[in-house]
């Protein structure tokens, strides 16, 4: 392999200061119902993760995302919030929230947060004010309820649906036991949606970033940054279902990647700017394309955003090349960083995604993903390892969803009765959801508690059921497993941090065959990935680093890259 003449990105971010830790940050998504339990209660809570963070250090990541972790009736676990400034009772309080945040500070990790803006409980005080008040009135306003079509009002303002099953609009019954107007919910009825244009909705969560800014909270994850602002008209969309977590389904689609959600962003980072230090957001945003996902990372909005692209593609060299390539250049026209990730709480996990056949169309859901047939966890599993190599070797920031470290494939034989998510409720049990990938992580093998989730001999169940052979990927039998998914990914992100890189354009693609993806991160270190059914050989003088394969040791390093394997390697003369 030598170095191929094209460069990956026609612009170069900025280096990364000390305060863009951001730039080039490895951040560990934790689900915090999944997580680790505390009091045995069968829940995740704020305690266990204090009790995790030497863990997280050790592993060698920069900072933990937490997932919802306010008052919420868990419609939609968490993403449905009561009170936007307090702790919900079942994962701890305020001053356990302020201990982690301490703490993480102590062993040098950030604490990101989950925001959730596009909607609230239908529990949140505003929501409650608003059905005890009358159409018209201003505590409506606050939300979209609008009257119903038809002579008697009985039929949706519009046909837009939830993308969790059936119609986005729920009709209210007035105080009077009259039918009355309707309010929108692009997701579950109990969590109706804000209206955006109202200046005290942007006043308060204007006040609500602030409040656990001054808490010391790093920065945050915004839910549905892409959602926010509705066309005034409500057009019907003319769709039978509005699919959940996609690109948007028409270029002029009425409630998704309208122009007007950069104006709020604007004012979000004015106050995070204001901050020192700065503090910072990442979108999940869904968009037609790399371009348009860009216009969120401008200077003066967001810093970084989710790359739905690099995680729906399938494994194919081409194809993931290609992902990379238009990646990096969108991120480089704005001056930000690329962004990297595998699975998170919403999609199934790549063990699983990559344990079927790979027929090159882009699938993260449980249903399609399913319909290839059943798994090879086998296959799967040199996959995510060599899946984990070439993320992690790519420059820019990285993600990694809970028990990705330890190979978790997805748990795709949930009991019925056992589902929460409310996609199942609201497809008619068609659509499983994402329950799979939010199973509780498995710690300790115990005789009282086979995985080791709680901290203390559990009272109560995990809140999810793990499967019975679940002890097998704990983290007390990998710890110690130099061939275990969680010693390659401790190594592969140490060695990441002692060849850091910010500029995107120092990365340098190398030739390769077509079913090969080879590029040098830094003059010290490259990585070759090999989808294809024949081994490749390393260059000549390579000096390999890390493998994805099991048995790699310095002394008897391999010398060609199997299938589905990868390697990080120095080359010759580096």
């Amino acid at each position: 392999m030598t170095a191929s003449t094209s460069a990956s990105a026609s612009a170069s971010p900025t280096a990364a200061s000390p305060t863009e830790w951001w730039r080039s940050a490895v951040i560990y998504q934790v689900y915090i119902r999944s997580f680790r339990d505390a009091d045995g209660d069968g829940i995740g809570d704020v305690a266990g993760i204090r009790e995790r963070l030497p863990y997280l250090c050790a592993l060698g990541v920069d900072a933990l995302w937490i997932t919802p972790w306010y008052p919420s009736p868990m419609a939609d676990a968490g993403y449905d919030v009561a009170d936007y400034r307090a702790i919900e009772p079942s994962f701890g309080t305020l001053a356990s929230a302020r201990s982690l945040i301490t703490e993480a500070h102590a062993l040098g990790m950030r604490v990101i947060l989950d925001i959730v803006p596009n909607h609230t409980s239908d529990q949140h005080a505003w929501f409650q004010a608003a059905l005890a008040a009358a159409p018209g009135s201003p505590e409506r306003a606050r939300y979209m309820f609008r009257a119903g079509r038809g002579a008697d009002g009985a039929q949706p303002p519009n046909d837009w649906r939830s993308v969790f099953g059936g119609p986005a609009w729920t009709r209210v019954t007035e105080a009077d036991g009259t039918p009355g107007e309707w309010y929108l919910h692009l997701f579950a009825p109990e969590q109706p949606d804000l209206d955006w244009e109202h200046p005290e909705v942007r006043a308060e969560f204007e006040s609500i970033l602030r409040f656990w800014f001054d808490l010391g909270v790093d920065g945050f994850r915004i839910d549905v940054a892409h959602g926010m602002i509705k066309d005034p008209a409500l057009p019907d969309l003319g769709l039978d279902e509005e699919e959940i977590l996609a690109p948007p389904a028409s270029e002029d689609h009425p409630h998704w990647d309208l122009d007007g959600v950069h104006e709020i962003y604007r004012s979000w980072r004015a106050i995070a700017d204001s901050y020192e230090p700065p503090r910072i957001f990442v979108a999940e945003a869904w968009t037609r394309n790399q371009e348009r996902l860009a216009r969120y990372l401008r200077a003066d909005e967001l810093h970084t955003a989710f790359n739905f692209d690099y995680l729906r593609a399938p494994w194919q060299a081409q194809q993931l090349r290609a992902v990379i390539e238009e990646s990096i250049a969108a991120a480089a026209s704005v001056d930000a960083p690329p962004t990297w990730v595998l699975s998170n709480h919403d999609v199934v996990r790549h063990v699983s995604r990559f344990a079927r056949p790979q027929d090159g169309i882009p699938r993260h859901a449980l249903t399609e993903i399913a319909a290839l047939g059943a798994p090879d966890l086998e296959l799967g599993t040199r996959r995510a390892r060599a899946a984990a190599l070439l993320m992690l070797a790519l420059p820019g920031r990285a993600y990694v969803y809970q028990g990705e470290e330890l190979g978790l494939p997805e748990v795709e034989d949930l009991p019925d009765a056992a589902l929460q998510d409310p996609t199942w409720e609201r497809s008619g049990h068609t659509e499983r959801g994402r329950d799979g990938c939010r199973v509780p992580l498995p710690w300790r093998a115990r005789p009282d508690d086979s995985t080791g989730f709680s901290i203390i001999p559990a009272t109560a169940a995990p809140w999810l059921p793990q499967p019975d052979d679940w002890a097998s990927w704990s983290e007390e039998r990998q710890h110690d497993d130099p061939d275990s998914m969680l010693s390659l990914y401790r190594t592969a992100l140490h060695i990441r941090r002692a060849h850091p890189v910010t500029d995107t354009s120092r990365l340098r693609w190398l030739e390769a065959p077509a079913d090969v993806i080879a590029f040098e991160r830094t003059p010290e270190l490259a990585c070759v990935v090999n989808f294809g059914a024949d081994p490749v050989p390393l260059p000549d003088g390579a000096e390999v680093l890390l493998a994805s394969a099991a048995g790699f040791t310095q002394d008897d390093p391999p010398t060609a890259i199997g299938p589905d394997e990868a390697i990080w390697f120095t080359p010759a003369g580096a």
